[in-house]
């Protein structure tokens, strides 16, 4: 398997980390969080996706980003390969809450808002988080498009996007579209045909929630209802499911970069290894496809 993906003009390792887990509700002490972070890149994770939306509490926008900007300049060893990848577009206002703001004048803003915090001079990968039902959609990839025009981000993505929004985004801007980053996992395949269709693009995926519906109290539970095929072919590799779901992934196409969340050291480093796990082709029958 490669363990080598490509997002945009930047090569990152086959399996990035979703830092959201570490600043929203139940999130770790600040000591567990850059552990963690740590443990990624001592792991060989170069791909950290977060947003200015991953808060718990009102008041404290860019909590993710900052914590990743100062993980990063804690590190002892070299992280000038690691993309930082970021969104803009939607908010929290402490309630449990989500809004979207996709107006562009609101995504210029907060890119120069994500710029500062992260202490960069430019955003490795910056995404809308949303489309914004009262903007049109045209109009906030112009944001991006012109932010990049700029030099303020050096690639451009979009998420939770339908396969239209993924061809408009891609003319919008200019076949420069590097990434989309959508739910997908074993339980969540419903966006198998964007998945197909930023195969055919060349443009990078990055599901997020990838382990969804893989349990880890289900690998040992009594019956074969508490089980999907993911913890069969768990038990029998003798590793985890997390590890073969993230292994699935990978083997769905060169373009999927998996960003599974994490809030310790050791299950990153678990997620981590799945890169280097190859699935035979009976395993991937067993598994299914998209």
């Amino acid at each position: 398997m490669n363990e080598i993906r490509v997002i945009g003009d930047a090569e990152v390792a086959a399996v990035g980390l979703g830092a959201m887990p570490l600043s929203i509700e139940g999130r770790p002490d600040e000591g567990r969080a850059i552990a963690t972070i740590h443990a990624a890149l001592d792991a060989g994770v170069t791909l950290i996706d977060t947003a200015d939306s991953y808060h718990w509490h009102a008041g404290e926008e860019g909590h993710n980003e900052l914590l990743v900007a100062r993980a990063l300049a804690a590190y002892g060893g070299d992280v000038s390969g690691v993309l930082v990848a970021t969104k803009g577009g939607r908010g929290r206002p402490g309630d449990g809450s989500w809004t979207v703001n996709g107006d562009p004048r609101h995504l210029r803003r907060a890119a120069k808002g994500s710029l500062k915090r992260l202490g960069v001079d430019a955003i490795g990968l910056y995404q809308l988080h949303k489309p914004d039902p009262a903007v049109p959609f045209a109009e906030s990839v112009g944001a991006l498009r012109d932010l990049l025009d700029e030099g303020d981000i050096r690639m451009a993505g979009i998420s939770n996007v339908d396969e239209d929004q993924i061809r408009e985004a891609y003319d919008v801007l200019g076949g420069r579209l590097a990434s989309v980053q959508n739910r997908f996992s074993p339980a969540v395949r419903d966006s198998a045909p964007e998945l197909r269709l930023c195969d055919e693009l060349g443009v990078a995926f990055l599901p997020w929630s990838p382990l969804g519906g893989i349990s880890r109290s289900a690998l040992d539970a009594e019956g074969p209802a508490a089980r999907t095929p993911f913890h069969d072919v768990a038990r029998e590799r003798g590793v985890s499911p997390q590890r073969v779901a993230l292994a699935w992934h990978l083997s769905l196409s060169d373009r999927v970069v998996p960003i599974p969340g994490s809030t310790r050291p050791e299950s990153i480093r678990d997620s981590a290894a799945a890169a280097s796990l190859t699935l035979t082709e009976e395993e991937l029958t067993i598994l299914g496809g998209v």
